[in-house]
Protein backbone atom coordinates (compact mmCIF):
# COMPACT_ATOMS: atom_id res chain seq x y z
CA UNK A 1 0.00 0.00 0.00
CA UNK A 2 2.89 2.34 0.81
CA UNK A 3 4.33 1.69 -2.63
CA UNK A 4 1.01 2.52 -4.31
CA UNK A 5 0.70 5.68 -2.21
CA UNK A 6 4.18 6.82 -3.19
CA UNK A 7 3.41 6.11 -6.85
CA UNK A 8 0.24 8.21 -6.69
CA UNK A 9 2.15 11.08 -5.08
CA UNK A 10 4.77 10.86 -7.84
CA UNK A 11 2.07 10.95 -10.54
CA UNK A 12 0.45 14.00 -8.90
CA UNK A 13 3.85 15.72 -8.63
CA UNK A 14 4.62 15.05 -12.30
CA UNK A 15 1.19 16.35 -13.37
CA UNK A 16 1.63 19.50 -11.29
CA UNK A 17 5.10 20.09 -12.73
CA UNK A 18 3.75 19.57 -16.25
CA UNK A 19 1.02 22.17 -15.66
CA UNK A 20 3.53 24.64 -14.15
CA UNK A 21 5.82 24.25 -17.18
CA UNK A 22 2.85 24.73 -19.52
CA UNK A 23 1.75 27.91 -17.75
CA UNK A 24 5.33 29.19 -18.08
CA UNK A 25 5.02 28.79 -21.86
CA UNK A 26 6.77 25.49 -22.59
CA UNK A 27 5.10 24.33 -25.81
CA UNK A 28 5.73 20.63 -25.26
CA UNK A 29 4.11 20.92 -21.83
CA UNK A 30 1.20 22.87 -23.31
CA UNK A 31 0.63 20.08 -25.84
CA UNK A 32 0.84 17.37 -23.16
CA UNK A 33 -1.52 19.27 -20.84
CA UNK A 34 -4.07 19.66 -23.66
CA UNK A 35 -3.78 15.93 -24.34
CA UNK A 36 -4.29 15.27 -20.62
CA UNK A 37 -7.44 17.39 -20.63
CA UNK A 38 -8.70 15.67 -23.78
CA UNK A 39 -8.12 12.20 -22.29
CA UNK A 40 -9.49 13.04 -18.85
CA UNK A 41 -6.10 12.59 -17.17
CA UNK A 42 -5.93 16.26 -16.09
CA UNK A 43 -8.84 18.43 -14.97
CA UNK A 44 -9.38 22.16 -15.25
CA UNK A 45 -9.73 22.18 -11.47
CA UNK A 46 -6.14 20.91 -11.12
CA UNK A 47 -4.92 23.62 -13.46
CA UNK A 48 -6.77 26.38 -11.58
CA UNK A 49 -5.17 25.29 -8.30
CA UNK A 50 -1.75 26.02 -9.81
CA UNK A 51 -2.42 28.88 -12.22
CA UNK A 52 -3.22 32.53 -11.57
CA UNK A 53 -6.97 32.45 -12.18
CA UNK A 54 -7.11 36.26 -12.31
CA UNK A 55 -5.92 35.81 -15.92
CA UNK A 56 -9.47 34.70 -16.77
CA UNK A 57 -10.91 38.09 -15.85
CA UNK A 58 -7.94 40.24 -16.88
CA UNK A 59 -9.73 41.71 -19.89
CA UNK A 60 -13.51 41.70 -19.63
CA UNK A 61 -13.98 44.24 -22.43
CA UNK A 62 -12.94 41.89 -25.23
CA UNK A 63 -13.73 38.35 -26.22
CA UNK A 64 -11.28 35.61 -25.34
CA UNK A 65 -12.61 32.92 -27.68
CA UNK A 66 -14.16 33.14 -31.13
CA UNK A 67 -15.69 30.31 -33.19
CA UNK A 68 -15.29 30.55 -36.95
CA UNK A 69 -17.71 28.24 -38.69
CA UNK A 70 -19.48 27.68 -41.98
CA UNK A 71 -20.07 25.14 -44.69
CA UNK A 72 -17.21 23.20 -46.31
CA UNK A 73 -15.46 24.95 -49.17
CA UNK A 74 -16.07 28.57 -48.14
CA UNK A 75 -12.41 29.13 -47.29
CA UNK A 76 -12.47 29.09 -43.48
CA UNK A 77 -8.92 27.75 -43.06
CA UNK A 78 -7.39 30.21 -45.52
CA UNK A 79 -9.26 33.09 -43.89
CA UNK A 80 -8.13 32.00 -40.42
CA UNK A 81 -4.55 31.81 -41.69
CA UNK A 82 -4.76 35.48 -42.72
CA UNK A 83 -6.32 36.49 -39.38
CA UNK A 84 -3.59 34.63 -37.48
CA UNK A 85 -0.87 36.43 -39.43
CA UNK A 86 -2.48 39.85 -38.89
CA UNK A 87 -3.25 39.46 -35.19
CA UNK A 88 0.04 37.75 -34.31
CA UNK A 89 1.86 40.42 -36.31
CA UNK A 90 0.32 43.07 -34.06
CA UNK A 91 1.82 41.36 -31.00
CA UNK A 92 -1.15 39.31 -29.81
CA UNK A 93 -0.61 35.70 -28.78
CA UNK A 94 -3.19 33.67 -30.69
CA UNK A 95 -4.04 30.00 -30.23
CA UNK A 96 -6.02 28.02 -32.80
CA UNK A 97 -8.01 24.91 -31.91
CA UNK A 98 -8.90 23.24 -35.22
CA UNK A 99 -11.68 20.66 -34.89
CA UNK A 100 -11.71 17.64 -37.20
CA UNK A 101 -14.53 15.07 -37.37
CA UNK A 102 -13.88 11.56 -36.08
CA UNK A 103 -14.95 8.59 -38.17
CA UNK A 104 -18.10 7.03 -36.66
CA UNK A 105 -16.77 3.65 -37.80
CA UNK A 106 -13.10 3.67 -36.78
CA UNK A 107 -12.99 6.62 -34.39
CA UNK A 108 -9.99 8.03 -36.28
CA UNK A 109 -9.59 11.61 -37.51
CA UNK A 110 -7.42 13.11 -40.24
CA UNK A 111 -6.43 16.20 -38.18
CA UNK A 112 -5.37 17.89 -41.40
CA UNK A 113 -6.61 21.48 -40.99
CA UNK A 114 -3.21 22.65 -39.78
CA UNK A 115 -1.78 21.83 -43.24
CA UNK A 116 -3.47 24.99 -44.58
CA UNK A 117 -2.06 27.19 -41.81
CA UNK A 118 1.09 28.85 -43.15
CA UNK A 119 1.31 31.77 -40.69
CA UNK A 120 2.99 29.50 -38.13
CA UNK A 121 5.96 29.16 -40.50
CA UNK A 122 6.62 32.92 -40.57
CA UNK A 123 9.76 33.46 -38.49
CA UNK A 124 8.78 36.91 -37.17
CA UNK A 125 5.45 35.84 -35.69
CA UNK A 126 5.54 32.07 -35.14
CA UNK A 127 6.19 32.46 -31.39
CA UNK A 128 2.84 34.27 -31.14
CA UNK A 129 0.88 31.40 -32.73
CA UNK A 130 -0.10 28.02 -31.34
CA UNK A 131 -2.05 25.48 -33.41
CA UNK A 132 -3.70 22.33 -32.07
CA UNK A 133 -5.91 19.86 -33.95
CA UNK A 134 -8.71 18.16 -31.99
CA UNK A 135 -10.91 15.21 -32.96
CA UNK A 136 -14.63 15.32 -32.19
CA UNK A 137 -14.43 11.78 -30.70
CA UNK A 138 -17.65 10.87 -28.85
CA UNK A 139 -19.16 14.34 -29.05
CA UNK A 140 -22.61 14.45 -30.64
CA UNK A 141 -21.97 17.99 -31.85
CA UNK A 142 -19.35 19.50 -34.09
CA UNK A 143 -17.34 20.89 -31.15
CA UNK A 144 -16.21 18.58 -28.30
CA UNK A 145 -17.28 20.00 -24.96
CA UNK A 146 -13.76 19.62 -23.53
CA UNK A 147 -12.77 22.50 -25.83
CA UNK A 148 -14.28 24.84 -23.23
CA UNK A 149 -11.71 23.64 -20.65
CA UNK A 150 -8.93 23.85 -23.24
CA UNK A 151 -9.78 27.49 -23.92
CA UNK A 152 -9.61 28.38 -20.23
CA UNK A 153 -6.29 26.57 -19.88
CA UNK A 154 -4.78 28.41 -22.86
CA UNK A 155 -5.89 31.76 -21.41
CA UNK A 156 -4.30 30.79 -18.09
CA UNK A 157 -1.14 29.86 -20.00
CA UNK A 158 -0.89 33.41 -21.33
CA UNK A 159 -2.55 33.25 -24.76
CA UNK A 160 -4.53 36.42 -25.48
CA UNK A 161 -7.21 35.04 -27.81
CA UNK A 162 -8.34 31.56 -28.86
CA UNK A 163 -9.85 30.77 -32.27
CA UNK A 164 -11.99 27.66 -32.69
CA UNK A 165 -12.30 26.39 -36.24
CA UNK A 166 -15.26 24.04 -36.45
CA UNK A 167 -15.55 20.96 -38.66
CA UNK A 168 -17.54 22.78 -41.33
CA UNK A 169 -20.82 20.91 -41.22
CA UNK A 170 -22.72 24.05 -42.07
CA UNK A 171 -25.69 25.78 -40.54
CA UNK A 172 -26.64 23.09 -38.04
CA UNK A 173 -23.40 23.74 -36.16
CA UNK A 174 -25.03 25.63 -33.30
CA UNK A 175 -23.07 23.75 -30.61
CA UNK A 176 -20.23 26.27 -30.91
CA UNK A 177 -22.58 28.72 -29.13
CA UNK A 178 -21.98 26.68 -25.98
CA UNK A 179 -18.21 27.17 -26.19
CA UNK A 180 -17.20 30.51 -27.70
CA UNK A 181 -17.64 34.15 -26.64
CA UNK A 182 -18.28 35.18 -30.25
CA UNK A 183 -19.49 33.37 -33.38
CA UNK A 184 -18.42 34.26 -36.91
CA UNK A 185 -20.17 32.54 -39.82
CA UNK A 186 -18.22 32.33 -43.08
CA UNK A 187 -20.27 32.19 -46.26
CA UNK A 188 -19.23 31.86 -49.89
CA UNK A 189 -20.65 33.33 -53.08
CA UNK A 190 -23.81 31.80 -54.53
CA UNK A 191 -24.72 30.11 -51.26
CA UNK A 192 -28.42 30.58 -51.84
CA UNK A 193 -31.13 33.05 -50.98
CA UNK A 194 -30.31 35.25 -47.99
CA UNK A 195 -33.72 34.78 -46.35
CA UNK A 196 -33.28 31.01 -46.46
CA UNK A 197 -29.85 31.42 -44.93
CA UNK A 198 -31.30 33.44 -42.06
CA UNK A 199 -33.75 30.61 -41.37
CA UNK A 200 -30.95 28.09 -41.18
CA UNK A 201 -30.16 28.41 -37.47
CA UNK A 202 -26.54 29.36 -37.00
CA UNK A 203 -26.87 32.75 -38.70
CA UNK A 204 -29.38 33.67 -36.01
CA UNK A 205 -26.54 33.37 -33.47
CA UNK A 206 -23.83 35.06 -35.53
CA UNK A 207 -22.02 38.09 -34.14
CA UNK A 208 -20.56 38.68 -37.60
CA UNK A 209 -20.84 37.16 -41.07
CA UNK A 210 -18.01 37.08 -43.59
CA UNK A 211 -18.69 36.42 -47.26
CA UNK A 212 -15.34 35.05 -48.39
CA UNK A 213 -14.07 34.56 -51.95
CA UNK A 214 -15.21 38.05 -52.92
CA UNK A 215 -13.06 37.67 -56.04
CA UNK A 216 -15.73 35.31 -57.43
CA UNK A 217 -19.01 36.26 -59.05
CA UNK A 218 -22.01 36.37 -56.77
CA UNK A 219 -20.19 37.35 -53.56
CA UNK A 220 -21.43 40.94 -53.41
CA UNK A 221 -24.96 39.91 -54.30
CA UNK A 222 -24.98 37.31 -51.53
CA UNK A 223 -23.69 39.87 -49.01
CA UNK A 224 -26.47 42.27 -50.01
CA UNK A 225 -29.07 39.50 -49.59
CA UNK A 226 -27.75 38.69 -46.12
CA UNK A 227 -27.82 42.34 -45.05
CA UNK A 228 -31.37 42.70 -46.32
CA UNK A 229 -32.55 39.56 -44.55
CA UNK A 230 -30.92 40.60 -41.27
CA UNK A 231 -32.70 43.95 -41.38
CA UNK A 232 -36.01 42.12 -41.79
CA UNK A 233 -35.42 40.29 -38.51
CA UNK A 234 -35.53 41.41 -34.90
CA UNK A 235 -32.64 43.03 -33.04
CA UNK A 236 -29.43 44.56 -34.29
CA UNK A 237 -28.01 43.20 -37.52
CA UNK A 238 -24.47 41.77 -37.29
CA UNK A 239 -21.78 43.21 -39.56
CA UNK A 240 -21.54 41.52 -42.96
CA UNK A 241 -18.02 41.70 -44.40
CA UNK A 242 -16.57 40.85 -47.81
CA UNK A 243 -13.13 39.24 -48.00
CA UNK A 244 -10.90 37.38 -50.40
CA UNK A 245 -8.33 35.34 -48.49
CA UNK A 246 -6.74 34.50 -51.84
CA UNK A 247 -6.09 38.12 -52.81
CA UNK A 248 -5.91 39.64 -49.28
CA UNK A 249 -8.89 41.86 -50.12
CA UNK A 250 -10.81 43.06 -47.05
CA UNK A 251 -8.55 41.16 -44.63
CA UNK A 252 -7.34 44.23 -42.71
CA UNK A 253 -10.89 45.54 -42.27
CA UNK A 254 -12.17 42.11 -41.20
CA UNK A 255 -9.26 41.67 -38.75
CA UNK A 256 -9.99 45.01 -37.07
CA UNK A 257 -13.75 44.46 -36.94
CA UNK A 258 -13.50 40.94 -35.51
CA UNK A 259 -10.88 41.88 -32.94
CA UNK A 260 -13.22 44.48 -31.43
CA UNK A 261 -16.39 42.47 -32.06
CA UNK A 262 -19.09 42.91 -29.45
CA UNK A 263 -21.64 40.33 -28.42
CA UNK A 264 -24.61 41.00 -30.67
CA UNK A 265 -27.04 39.68 -28.06
CA UNK A 266 -29.32 38.65 -30.92
CA UNK A 267 -30.25 35.28 -29.41
CA UNK A 268 -29.05 35.04 -25.83
CA UNK A 269 -31.82 32.58 -25.00
CA UNK A 270 -30.70 30.25 -27.81
CA UNK A 271 -27.08 30.49 -26.68
CA UNK A 272 -27.93 29.57 -23.11
CA UNK A 273 -30.04 26.70 -24.41
CA UNK A 274 -26.98 25.30 -26.20
CA UNK A 275 -24.82 25.77 -23.12
CA UNK A 276 -27.36 23.98 -20.93
CA UNK A 277 -27.67 21.09 -23.39
CA UNK A 278 -23.90 20.89 -23.72
CA UNK A 279 -23.36 20.61 -19.97
CA UNK A 280 -26.07 17.96 -19.72
CA UNK A 281 -24.41 15.97 -22.51
CA UNK A 282 -21.01 16.34 -20.87
CA UNK A 283 -22.37 15.00 -17.58
CA UNK A 284 -23.68 11.93 -19.40
CA UNK A 285 -20.49 11.31 -21.40
CA UNK A 286 -18.26 11.66 -18.34
CA UNK A 287 -20.35 9.33 -16.15
CA UNK A 288 -18.51 6.20 -14.99
CA UNK A 289 -21.82 4.35 -15.39
CA UNK A 290 -22.22 5.15 -19.09
CA UNK A 291 -20.85 1.91 -20.59
CA UNK A 292 -22.84 -0.23 -18.16
CA UNK A 293 -26.00 1.72 -18.96
CA UNK A 294 -25.44 1.35 -22.72
CA UNK A 295 -25.16 -2.43 -22.32
CA UNK A 296 -28.37 -2.48 -20.28
CA UNK A 297 -30.15 -0.39 -22.92
CA UNK A 298 -28.92 -2.68 -25.71
CA UNK A 299 -30.20 -5.79 -23.91
CA UNK A 300 -33.52 -4.15 -23.10
CA UNK A 301 -33.15 -4.51 -19.34
CA UNK A 302 -33.78 -0.79 -18.74
CA UNK A 303 -35.62 1.98 -20.56
CA UNK A 304 -34.30 5.36 -21.68
CA UNK A 305 -36.16 7.03 -18.80
CA UNK A 306 -34.59 4.62 -16.31
CA UNK A 307 -31.17 5.25 -17.83
CA UNK A 308 -31.59 8.99 -17.40
CA UNK A 309 -32.70 8.47 -13.80
CA UNK A 310 -29.55 6.44 -13.08
CA UNK A 311 -27.33 9.05 -14.70
CA UNK A 312 -29.11 11.73 -12.71
CA UNK A 313 -28.44 9.88 -9.46
CA UNK A 314 -32.03 8.80 -8.80
CA UNK A 315 -31.04 5.11 -8.83
CA UNK A 316 -27.96 3.30 -7.68
CA UNK A 317 -28.43 0.20 -9.77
Amino acid sequence: MIGIGNLLLEVIFLSDQLIKDAICGNRRSIARTLTGLENGEITLGQIKQIADISMLSKDNEHWRSIAITGAPGVGKSCLIDKLLATWAGSGLKIALLAIDPSSPRTGGALLGDRVRITAIDLVDIKENIYVRSIATRKSSGSVPLIVSDMIEFLILAGWDRVIIETVGSGQAEVRCAAIADRIVVVEGPARGDGVQAEKAGLLELADAVIVNKSDLDGAEKHAEELIESFHLGLGDAPPVLLTSALNDDGIDAASSTLLELNDSGRSNRARWRERLLAQHERRILESDKLEEILVSLATGSISIIEALDILGGKKNE
